[in-house]
């Protein structure tokens, strides 16, 4: 009985705080909630903090990748947006479903299959973060802005682990592949028209 109420209590509280707190991170490994912390950062990256090697023909490139980059810091790729769809839910965002990410993939050509995309994600904190600066980055207003356009994005970078089983470079060859890399821009933190015009701060307005 008291397992049973301990989990309403914790589904309550799930469901009322959405991603402000979030007790759900209690049960999780040390390492995964290390990466959700990454995952849910706000702080725009400075302009020392950008890795200025990082490209998206360099994330594209073969190879074993795992130690390529670093998630302390940032990153900016130019490329052709070709899918925008809502991420499932997740443990970085409180399991709450009107809260997800959304995923965008990017790629040198608008017609490149999927194991040859990079994926790169906008999350709930950022959004809000958006919002206050006028900048719709709703899953739907960026599909119909991005889809099939060339933009530049920015973020900081993450090399997802989960993934690493799906991605060309540490899995090669696997049938399942659906993303070149484990590595991302996640979370995003600027969306820009490419090539930028004199003026542009933010793409979706």
């Amino acid at each position: 009985m008291a397992s049973k109420i301990a989990a309403l209590i914790l589904a309550s509280t799930v469901l009322l705080t959405g991603c402000g707190t979030c007790p759900v991170n209690v049960f999780l490994p040390p390492g995964t909630r290390a990466i959700n912390a990454l995952k849910n950062r706000t702080a725009p990256p400075a302009a020392a903090d950008f890795d200025r090697g990082l490209t998206l023909e360099a994330m594209l490139a073969p190879g074993h990748d795992r130690d390529r980059w670093q998630p302390a810091r940032a990153g900016a790729i130019e490329g052709y947006v070709v899918r925008v769809h809502e991420a499932g839910t997740e443990s970085a965002n409180c399991f709450a479903g009107s809260r997800r990410d959304a995923h965008v993939e990017v790629a040198v050509r608008p017609d490149a299959a999927p194991n040859q995309r990079v994926i790169v994600e906008i999350t709930p904190r950022m959004r809000d973060w958006a919002a206050t600066r006028g900048m719709d980055w709703s899953t739907r207003t960026l599909q119909s802005r991005l889809t099939g356009r060339r933009a530049r994005i920015e973020g900081w970078l993450l090399f997802d682990a989960e993934h690493a089983r799906e991605s060309e470079n540490t899995q090669p060859g696997h049938g399942a592949n659906w993303r070149a890399t484990a590595w991302e821009l996640h979370p995003v933190t600027a969306i820009l028209p490419y090539p930028a015009g004199r003026g542009d701060k933010g793409f979706i307005h």
